[in-house]
């Protein structure tokens, strides 16, 4: 997998300023929306009289939704332009918030809030399109930066959440303040210059999907699924997985305050290695960094089972490992290409197939065998990735 240097025009202060405000805002957006979905929607049920079923539906309606945008706003980037994407994707955001906000009944809520996962969807792919095609050197720095605004709105969020809900301010208003963040994030895209080839209009669904037919592409698409199936159980399963241990004797309610605050621990580890991920990929490499990384992170998952009872902030270094996977696994998948529209949806595919892929699995053999053996599935997923990122070629510069 061959990376071409193509000329292009010195990309100006202003516009840099523009791609780096879109790119930081729209990942906290997402971490904010993420993390924030559990507490808006408690306070919706009992608002609007959702049952917990259909909450279950809404978050799955939302993932989708948020899965499907992004692989087809991938290819109508590479297709339409950038530029245009970006702009389909805020408005469906900004509509989908501000009707979400509006709706009495279910159905209208789970309606719009799937428009909500759309437009975040488009946004996310459209707005990560722009930084290999403009940044093609500096993709891996900006890619570890973004994300890690990600972080900042994982912590950020709940914090501002509930100082609203303190103040007996309406889940409602949320919904509104984001949808005016992503107006004001309209205009900035109306000002942003990225040159379209008018070839890529001929570019077909079907031509565009022959991506996976490379060899690189295709093992990091594998790679994507099976981290996130890892990342994602983490989240949803560790307080279970604590809850089932023998901490001298700690009581149920504390063994929960014990789960929340390595989770809260371990997002901090996360956030702060993403910050410096540029960095430490620039001293290494990415292929090297993604398999170091993705070595700390089996290592300590395994460690961190072993040993939770003793020594339970081996999970933290399990954060570390995990943090800089995603980025580094992102650079190197839209090196080479000229579709890199197609290739960052194809990212978030096969995010969102890992995720169910994980949820399932963990779930059912919980159910089956306990929370223990459950939860030690994500060892398996962690041993594919490894494998994967293993196979993973440097990408060679011509």
């Amino acid at each position: 997998m061959t990376t071409q240097t193509i000329a292009t025009a010195p990309v100006t202060s202003s516009e840099r300023a523009k791609v780096f405000f879109l790119l930081f805002m729209t990942m906290f957006l997402l971490g904010s929306i993420q993390t924030t979905k559990g507490l808006v929607l408690e306070q919706v049920q009992h608002d609007i009289d959702i049952s917990l079923t259909l909450l279950g539906t809404v978050m799955s309606f939302f993932q989708w939704g948020f899965t499907l945008a992004a692989l087809f706003t991938g290819y109508l980037a590479d297709k339409k332009g950038v530029k245009y994407m970006m702009l389909v994707g805020s408005a469906l955001m900004a509509g989908g918030l501000v009707a979400t906000g509006l709706a009495s009944t279910a159905a209208f809520f789970l309606g719009f809030y799937m428009v909500v996962g759309l437009g975040i969807g488009s946004m996310m792919t459209a707005i990560c399109t722009v930084i290999p095609k403009m940044f093609s050197q500096q993709a891996s720095m900006l890619f570890n930066v973004g994300n890690a605004f990600f972080g900042v709105g994982l912590i950020v969020a709940p914090l501002a959440l509930n100082a609203l809900f303190t103040n007996d301010v309406s889940w409602r208003y949320f919904y509104y303040g984001i949808a005016a963040i992503v107006g004001c994030m309209m205009l900035v895209m109306t000002g942003l210059s990225i040159k379209h080839s008018a070839d890529a209009e001929k570019l077909t669904f079907a031509d565009a999907m022959l991506v996976l037919k490379n060899k690189q592409v295709a093992i990091l698409f594998a790679f994507f699924i099976f981290y996130v199936a890892m990342e994602a159980a983490f989240f949803n399963f560790f307080p279970m997985f604590i809850s089932g241990l023998d901490f001298d004797g700690l009581t149920a309610a504390e063994k929960t305050a014990k789960a929340a605050g390595m989770l809260g621990m371990f997002g901090f580890m996360f956030t702060a290695f993403r910050f410096a991920g540029g960095f430490i990929t620039q001293y290494l490499g990415e292929t090297k960094t993604l398999v170091c990384f993705s070595t700390l992170a089996l290592v300590s998952l395994v460690l961190g089972i072993m040993f939770a009872e003793q020594m339970i902030y081996i999970f933290m270094a399990f954060g570390v490992g995990l943090s800089l996977l995603w980025t580094t696994a992102q650079t190197i998948i839209t090196r080479g290409t000229d579709k890199e529209g197609t290739v960052i949806g194809l990212t978030y595919v096969g995010a969102g197939i890992g995720g169910a892929l994980g949820g399932q699995l963990v779930g059912s053999l919980s159910d089956a065998f306990g929370t223990s053996v459950g939860f030690s599935t994500l060892i398996a997923f962690g041993v594919i990735a490894l494998i994967l990122a293993i196979l993973v070629e440097e990408p060679k510069v011509k």
